[in-house]
């Protein structure tokens, strides 16, 4: 049964006219885990990680292309940021609503006061497709990159280009 939460990621693609390819498998709780099922997906993965600052008072939600680490200590002067650290799963709820392995910008649906600020490697933005999680971890869905962007301004939280 198809939770609340994967079904708005539907109603919002409807809404904005955005095509979707959807795949079921089993929980996916890393990019490795999906490599693992070998499954023909259109479209790039990306590690979806969910970040704050030293005081706790700013959210990040970081997509890194998925061969790469994140040195968060970079990306922290690359945004002019005090020290990040990765946030604990009851932020991930209140602000995404999701829960640790399922992380996903499509969470985004869920943060009703615009916390989050998205910080895209600029290594993503060549991609024709974006394979994402619809709010759930047994599932990935592939848009292209460009409704991604769609999506992104349509919620209207900040984002923008890291270099990672």
């Amino acid at each position: 049964m198809m939770s609340e939460n994967e079904k708005n990621v539907y109603d919002a693609f409807k809404k904005l006219e955005i095509p979707y390819t959807r795949y079921e498998h089993i929980p996916a709780y890393t990019i490795q885990d999906l490599d693992n099922m070998r499954l023909k997906m259109e479209g790039r993965h990306c590690k979806n990680l969910f970040v704050r600052n030293h005081n706790g008072d700013k959210h990040y939600l970081v997509l890194v292309s998925p061969e790469k680490k994140a040195d968060l200590k970079n990306l922290s002067a690359q945004i002019g940021s005090t020290r990040l650290s990765f946030a604990s799963s009851e932020r991930l709820s209140k602000y995404l609503g999701l829960t640790p392995g399922s992380v996903t910008p499509l969470g985004l649906l869920n943060d009703e006061g615009k916390e989050v600020t998205v910080l895209i490697d600029e290594a993503l933005k060549n991609s024709k497709h974006i394979c994402l999680h619809p709010n759930v971890n047994t599932v990935t869905v592939s848009i292209l990159y460009d409704d991604f962007i769609k999506f992104l301004k349509w919620r209207g939280n900040k984002f923008e280009y890291v270099k990672i």
